[in-house]
């Protein structure tokens, strides 16, 4: 784990730098693992995230845009009321662990100085964040509840005792005296394991990487100085962050000025993402299951369209009966005759009910023709539309996947409109203008760039926000968003860069070389009656383009 001890100390050092002294403003939950407070220090609003995920498990400063629901959750309610308007005195890391303590002061209601303790636990899915009265070391509230029957060290509950997570009895890597420093002599094949077994904060991943006695050594001495490195790594096909770039022969290094810019870049997309999945099972399953039930009436469709073909084989029944009813009786349960239809006149059998006449027989083949030539039709035109219903979930499934919290409000809203959920509330007015909000990016040479992130934001940009001559951008025969340039005479550099964002916002994201169509927005139409988002367009142009999550950060406004 990359969170290790060593990490968790360089990032108590960065935010004690950065938030000692500073006031508690504002306090929110933008999802049931994570906490975002607003915090007064060093004569600017900082933002701080608190995450207690069991994948993204994490405390640092953050810039990038976190949306908040509407309704503030228990724990957030009962975060406002004990720590809003306190200061925070310490950031403190216990026992060299993947703990962070926060340590605020404040007057409670009662206007007498009380003090608290807000814990961040960072341990796998073990993380918590737990509300500690300092004074009585009792539990307030924690972000996730422990009962007794699930963990009988240590309950965290309400009311409860705060008991540290059991120690290992391990030697602090910073307090070490020099001589178990220097008698530290450990072979290429032992240091990684003894490392772990023997310090504190120690993680796999980082004594993997070590080497040698020496190089530990040389990091705890930039460690004492604060020297820090935060680096993003590639190697391996794989992507990790540290507080030093210490994958040696990695595939390629990214260095940033701090580990909070450094894990803003590393999480980008990731938490919002997951935020939004925890969001949106239900809709997610729905459209899933509303797809699985179309394919399989394609299967059945085309299966009966097999039969549907046989048409022209009864027709050629029908001519030949009728061609042969001068020989033919009531009663007979076959009629042998010349397929004259067959350059080799052979003899074939046809099946007779023996209750009709042969003419009779003759019309019924005729009638059973007209049927199936009817069926094929319909069962073409039924195929086409269950083709088109996989089309329109399968591209509302994509959006879903990179939605943000206020995207998925308004895929809801489609949802209900097309009758895919039921209306669950009557929903309130919108602002005044009552227009989507587009994605905004600014080309390399200025140039204002809008994305569609999901239907009605598509149809809004494309049918009625971009001018006539604007070049619209969409990745060809592949679900994806909707882009536009806001000039009608782009260079061709923010050709590609649009090119690239409508690559990177489709179900392409993943791959290389995506045919990107662009065009201008006159040769863009919606069809009567089709669904939303839904275009056909001609005059188009192609180009092919690599995604590349750096070129939206580049362009992101």
């Amino acid at each position: 784990m990359a969170f290790d001890g060593l990490f968790t100390k360089a990032m108590t050092d960065e935010l004690s730098n950065q938030l000692t002294g500073g006031r508690i403003n504002k306090i929110h939950q933008p999802s049931s693992n994570e906490i975002l407070m607003v915090i007064r220090a060093n004569g600017k609003n900082q933002r701080l995230l608190l995450s207690a995920h069991s994948s993204y498990a994490r405390i640092q400063l953050t810039n990038e845009p976190i949306e908040n629901p509407n309704e503030a959750p228990m724990f957030c309610m009962l975060l406002r009321k004990h720590l809003e308007g306190f200061f925070i005195e310490e950031i403190s890391q216990p026992n060299f662990d993947r703990i962070v303590l926060l340590k605020v002061r404040g007057r409670n209601e009662m206007g007498d100085l009380t003090s608290k303790h807000l814990i961040i636990e960072i341990m796998g899915k073990h993380s918590n964040i737990l509300l500690v009265d300092s004074d009585r070391n009792v539990i307030l509230d924690c972000i996730k509840h422990v009962a007794p029957a699930m963990n009988s060290y240590r309950t965290l509950l309400p009311g409860q005792p705060y008991i540290s997570p059991p120690t290992q009895g391990k030697i602090n890597p910073l307090t070490a005296s020099n001589t178990d420093l220097e008698n530290l002599h450990l072979t290429d094949e032992t240091i990684s394991k003894e490392l772990v077994n023997r310090y504190a904060g120690i993680s796999p991943f980082f004594a993997k990487n070590v080497m040698s006695s020496s190089n530990f050594v040389d990091y705890l001495q930039k460690m004492r100085h604060s020297d820090y490195f935060p680096s993003i790594m590639h190697a391996d096909g794989k992507e990790t962050f540290y507080i030093w770039p210490i994958i040696k022969n990695a595939d390629e290094v990214k260095t940033f000025h701090s580990l909070s810019e450094m894990l803003d870049r590393f999480y980008f997309g990731k938490a919002e993402r997951d935020r939004v999945k925890q969001q949106s099972q239900d809709i997610s399953k729905l459209l899933q299951n509303e797809k699985e039930k179309n394919e399989k009436k394609v299967g059945k469709l085309e299966e009966t369209l097999v039969d549907a073909e046989k048409a022209e084989i009864f027709k050629k029944y029908g001519e030949l009966l009728t061609a042969n009813l001068y020989h033919l009786k009531r009663g007979m349960e076959t009629a042998e005759v010349i397929d004259y239809y067959d350059e080799s006149q052979s003899v074939i059998s046809i099946e007779l009910d023996s209750r009709k006449t042969p003419n009779e027989n003759a019309q019924h083949y005729f009638l059973k023709y007209q049927k199936a030539k009817k069926s094929v039709e319909f069962v073409l035109e039924q195929i086409d539309l269950a083709q088109k219903e996989i089309a329109y979930l399968d591209n509302v499934l994509h959006q879903i996947q990179t939605a943000s919290p206020s995207d998925l409000a308004e895929i809801r809203e489609e949802l209900e409109e097309q009758h895919y959920l039921r209306v669950r509330h009557v929903r309130k007015k919108k602002a005044t203008t009552g227009k989507p909000i587009l994605d905004k990016f600014e080309s390399s040479d200025g140039t204002e760039i809008l994305v569609g992130r999901n239907n009605i934001q598509n149809e809004f940009l494309t049918m009625k926000l971009a001018g006539r001559n604007q070049l619209w951008f969409h990745t060809k025969d592949i679900p994806g968003s909707h882009v536009v340039i806001r000039n009608e005479a782009p260079s061709n550099e923010t050709i590609l860069e649009a090119a690239g964002l409508a690559a990177y916002f489709s179900k392409a994201r993943e791959s290389s070389n995506v045919p990107v169509d662009f065009t201008r927005i006159k040769n863009v139409k919606k069809p009567s009656g089709a669904k939303p988002g839904f275009v056909t367009y001609d005059n188009q142009k192609t180009v092919y383009v690599t995604p590349s999550e750096e070129l939206v950060l580049k362009l992101r406004r």
